[in-house]
């Protein structure tokens, strides 16, 4: 009876994991957009130019360790070890917290310097006002990655979404402020980094809450005098593992931020080395960061699948059945490319109204058109990376996404002093497919898969024409209604033709995903409430049987 109350508890702390996970997401991605409508491109720019460098350092200084931590503190309770568990804890912490003073001293001197290679002798002041947050954050992931190895995700879970709350309304705040009161873009951008700060503050005030509340029934399960039945793990043996569990999941996540990080040094300084003043580059930069939050938002569903897609294959792995393993993988592939390839056309078609509909006018519409295909070749890339992790190929998906930013690198360096930002969202572009293709080359080659092209690519790509044709034939009706041959650029009538096309769009792509056959019943059971809907559809015979 313990048990099942046990395993319970843990299914529920996974959920509201899982769901802080995606309300934290969800708000990381959101914010940017009214904070670009208060701040203006300069300050989506100072934010883009600093908030990639502090997320190296931030993984530098943490990635890996909570899970690290997680995983030996449940190995030491398993053996009946509880002051190794404590032991661990307290080695993380003076690990992290040396790490996090290091990073903050680097970052607070040496910005000056890297403001320099920025080419912007402004960001001094964001790049320290960020670097404060550096020693606090490692103190919330030693004690999330503490209360993880007690199996209790729900302080996790609660801390990741209050301090991803305090910030963005910090950000939103502080951008208000800086802008009403000094109409300052960088001053905006300084506070806006600096959120991360009491962000960090607010978390670990939450994890120390439930810590307070847990501590004492944990100091109670060990009775006065209490000698333990085996020997405690020693300080050096800590460290080792820690070392050996955190290192290669800080060296997969660290491929991330590079992407962006690689824009923050070079896009600005290239546009001003082929004729552009300062001034012109910057507002150019911060119209190319506009891509960001969507091409975030639009890589969801893709981060969610990875998720679950480790475990599965694992599973399928485990017990040899490469049957398994072929029909998850093809499953996993069909379902990125069934919202990936939507959503990339619709977003380039409709790139200008939904660029002024969000940001206020068509700055960088361009570019947002380009990167729109990112979404296509990050979800598929990030997807092709769970299914590698699930066959235990853990290393190859950073390597191959370390390829793609050298990619990035390299092709900036050609491509934007002949496009501009263009050129610098076609570089992105080309970086995710070439990691997307690295993976779907491991893939076939590790697990032998054959897979059905048409049904991954053949149908989703027939729907998505039919849903092209129909979202520019709504997009220029609503213009002729409602223009009337007058201009086009207010922001409302652009928000109506966007939200129209959109919707006129998603219902062209459900039927047309109907009628080819591109969606069966087994891909409904992947969706929330989707063995009920699949019955409806079917019951009405607008979904074949398989």
């Amino acid at each position: 009876m313990s048990s099942d109350r046990s395993a319970n508890h843990f299914v529920k702390g996974a959920a509201i994991l899982g769901i802080a996970g995606l309300l934290s997401k969800v708000l990381g991605a959101v914010y940017r957009i009214p904070y670009q409508n208060i701040a203006g491109d300069i300050g989506l720019y100072v934010y883009m130019q600093v908030y990639p460098l502090y997320t190296t350092l931030l993984i530098l200084a943490t990635a890996g360790f909570p899970i690290a931590i997680s995983k030996i503190v449940s190995e030491r309770l398993a053996v009946g070890d509880p002051l190794g568990a404590r032991k661990t804890f307290r080695v993380a912490s003076t690990v992290l917290g040396v790490l996090g003073i290091l990073f903050f001293l680097l970052l607070y001197f040496g910005a000056p310097l890297i403001a320099s290679i920025m080419g912007d002798e402004h960001l001094i002041l964001p790049l320290r006002a960020v670097s404060w947050s550096l020693p606090l954050v490692p103190v919330a992931a030693i004690m999330r990655g503490y209360f993880q190895g007690h199996q209790n995700m729900i302080p996790t879970g609660v801390s990741q979404v209050v301090e991803q709350l305090v910030r963005v309304i910090v950000i939103i705040f502080a951008a208000y402020w800086a802008m009403s009161a000094y109409d300052d873009a960088y001053l905006a951008g300084t506070g806006a980094v600096f959120a991360a700060l009491p962000g960090a503050f607010a978390a670990v005030v939450v994890l120390f809450y439930y810590w307070r509340r847990t501590s004492r029934s944990q100091a109670a399960r060990i009775p006065h005098g209490y000698r333990q039945r085996v020997e405690s793990v020693s300080n050096r043996e800590v460290l080792r593992s820690i070392w050996n569990y955190a290192l290669p999941i800080c060296v997969g996540a660290l491929v991330l931020p590079l992407i962006p990080l690689v824009d923050g040094i070079t896009v600005s300084n290239l546009l001003q080395w082929s004729g552009l003043d300062k001034d012109q580059a910057v507002l150019l930069k911060g119209a190319f960061d506009r891509g960001q939050p969507l091409i975030q938002f639009g890589t969801f569903f893709a981060t969610s699948l990875s998720l679950a897609l480790v475990p599965a294959i694992s599973e399928a792995v485990a017990q040899q059945k490469h049957q398994v393993i072929s029909y998850r993988t093809e499953v996993a592939l069909r379902l990125t490319v069934l919202l990936g390839l939507p959503a990339s056309f619709g977003l380039s078609l409709l790139a200008e109204p939904i660029n002024i509909m969000l940001y206020g006018d068509s700055n960088g519409t361009e570019a947002l058109a380009i990167q729109a295909f990112t979404i296509l070749f990050a979800t598929l890339s990030i997807a092709t990376s769970g299914i590698l992790q699930g066959l235990g190929k853990v290393v190859l998906p950073a390597r191959h996404l370390f390829f793609g930013v050298l990619a990035k690198l390299l092709l900036n360096l050609a491509f934007v002093p002949l496009w501009g930002i263009s050129g610098a969202a076609l570089a992105t572009v080309i970086a995710y497919l070439l990691a997307m293709s690295l993976n779907f080359k491991a893939i076939l080659r590790y697990t032998g898969a054959k897979l059905r092209m048409r049904q991954i690519f053949g149908k989703p790509f027939l729907s998505t024409v039919l849903m092209s044709v129909i979202v520019l034939f709504v997009e220029k009706g609503l213009y002729a209604v409602l223009a009337g041959g007058a201009n086009t650029d207010g922001r409302l009538i652009q928000t109506v033709v966007a939200l129209g096309a959109v919707s006129a769009g998603l219902a062209a792509y459900a039927v047309a995903l109907l009628v080819t056959g591109g969606l069966t019943r087994s891909d409904m059971r992947f969706l929330p409430k989707g063995e009920r809907l699949a019955s409806l559809l079917t019951r009405l015979k607008l979904l074949r049987k398989e």
